[in-house]
């Protein structure tokens, strides 16, 4: 198996114009080594983050090229398995970043809320901060994406490609499918989390370095618009932007595009949606945010 470590600086952007650091072919399985959101560089609960973190967030393994991939085919990544490379998961306040608290994009006159940073120890399976503060090891990856056909995309931002949707169900056992849009693909992913409630609500879930275990295929000359999950007994449609209602629409229309592709009529989906389906928040911080639309597998 083919283990990839960044070679060098990481990359805080989703770009196809880096140079792919390895090739992997259809049906490969490869381990994939990330960082955390900071780099590693909070590690103590008296750091602040304001003198300790730079411009550049959500460091990025990749770009991976994936032979034979085309513009208009799907990648599909198949998550395999996520395992912590150390013992211990890290969140904080961040000044002006949050979902209760003035931002760049919600500008009030309001001054932040303090500065605070938490470890957690991790340990038979629970992250533990304090008696009150200890949660289970529920790991994801915040970013999967595929490279965009022109422009560049910060690694902070969910896109119609992936990016940083933050979305929990992006976790092991369950099929990641992306739009292709560059030969290759180039896929980046990153930013682990040992585990984030709906929304990510501060901001920082359990930020964590770890190593992924992937499998890539492909399915060709099949366009996506955005990406879509599948897990055991539902499948799944990612929508981001803003306002929220915008991606909660983008989420449920990509699932009823899916739902017809398997021979569902458009009005029968869309009134199946409205009495079963399902709806929850990846992110509500980040500069788009992320909704997940799904459907158990029962119905459909």
């Amino acid at each position: 198996m083919q283990e990839i470590h960044q070679p060098g600086s990481y990359h805080y952007a989703f770009s196809r114009y880096v140079e792919p650091i390895a090739r992997v072919k259809p049906g490969e399985v490869v381990a994939i080594y990330t960082q955390d959101a900071f780099e590693s560089q909070l590690t103590r609960e008296s750091d602040r983050p304001s003198a300790i973190l730079g411009p550049y967030l959500n460091p990025q393994t990749g770009p991976i090229y994936v032979e034979g991939a085309e513009p208009g085919d799907t990648l599909v990544v198949h998550i395999l398995d996520i395992e912590p490379t150390r013992d211990w998961a890290v969140s904080a306040f961040i000044p002006f970043f949050g979902g209760l608290t003035s931002t760049r994009f919600t500008r009030t006159l309001q001054d932040s809320l303090p500065e605070r940073v938490w470890i957690y120890k991790l340990k038979d399976g629970m992250l533990t901060h304090s008696d009150r503060l200890s949660f289970p090891w529920r790991p994801f990856l915040g970013t999967m994406a595929t490279a965009p056909d022109l422009e560049a995309i910060s690694a902070l931002t969910p896109y119609d490609q992936g990016g940083n949707m933050d979305v929990p169900d992006t976790k092991p056992g369950n099929i990641l499918y992306l739009p292709v849009r560059v030969p290759g693909a180039y896929f980046f992913t990153g930013d682990c989390h040992a585990g984030q409630g709906d929304g990510e609500l501060c901001g920082v879930a359990l930020e964590i370095t770890a190593k992924a275990t992937l499998k890539f295929d492909l399915i060709k000359h099949q366009r996506l618009d955005w990406p879509r999950i599948e897990s055991q007994d539902a499948y799944m449609a990612v929508g981001s932007a803003r306002p929220m209602e915008d991606a909660a629409r983008i989420a449920y229309g990509e699932l009823i595009t899916w739902m017809m592709e398997m021979g569902w009529d458009r009005w029968e989906a869309y009134q199946a949606l409205t009495q079963i389906g399902g709806l929850y928040v990846g992110n509500m911080v980040d500069t788009t945010y992320s909704l997940v639309a799904r459907i158990a597998k029962q119905y459909v």
